[in-house]
């Protein structure tokens, strides 16, 4: 599973498609609009998280900015005929929070608005998240904002990518960065790791 790309960003090509430089091997990542609207200019440094979705129809890699956004997409193509494609239609359409919202408030007018998705697939959108994604999306969703859970997504997902440079297993990584200090940066969690492990 690739669960993130950390590199530069070679190329954008609208209206769905980012090409990611990783150490000299290019990933084509398929990210909404809104987020590909987002990403730094080319040859500049980014951290995409990202979804690998796997079917009979071939290998699809899925991009995104933030823990909110991919928790979004991952819930929303968990609903019967709802596919990647329509999912990244909804997140370019309304912020997680905002379809969230709408979601927990019942609105199928407002789920209607979202390119493919008819009144019938808003209601079986509603009917199978309603309640199950206020609980899942909560602890994302804090007073600190998108903002501050992304950054906080960025740090771990680089610092646990350099303790695996290291050497280091990735249970051993996820052990060492448990119970790290909320916002600290990625070299902030590295230290706080190697100290952990350091001192078994």
């Amino acid at each position: 599973m690739i669960a993130f790309l950390k590199g530069s960003v070679a190329a954008v090509l609208p209206p769905s498609t980012a090409y990611i430089d990783v150490n000299g091997v290019g990933y084509g990542v398929t990210m909404a609009q809104s987020a590909l609207a987002k990403l730094p200019p080319a040859g500049e440094a980014v951290t995409v998280l990202t979804y690998l979705s796997v079917t009979e129809n071939g290998i699809g890699l899925y991009g995104f900015l933030s823990e909110e956004e991919k928790a979004m997409f991952e819930r929303l193509v968990a609903v019967s005929k709802v596919g990647p494609k329509m999912a990244l239609a909804a997140l370019s359409t309304y912020s997680p929070r905002e379809l969230a919202d709408a979601i927990a408030a019942g609105d199928v007018s407002r789920v209607s608005h979202i390119p493919g998705v008819g009144k019938k697939t808003a209601e079986r959108i509603i009917l199978e998240l309603k309640g199950t994604l206020e609980e899942s999306m909560a602890s994302l969703f804090s007073d600190e904002g998108a903002g501050a859970a992304s950054a906080d997504a960025v740090a771990l997902a680089g610092a646990t990518e350099a303790l695996l440079a290291m050497g280091f297993t990735s249970a051993e990584a996820e052990v060492a960065l448990k119970g790290a200090p909320e916002g600290a940066g990625e070299g902030a969690l590295l230290q706080y790791a190697l100290k952990r492990l350091g001192s078994r």
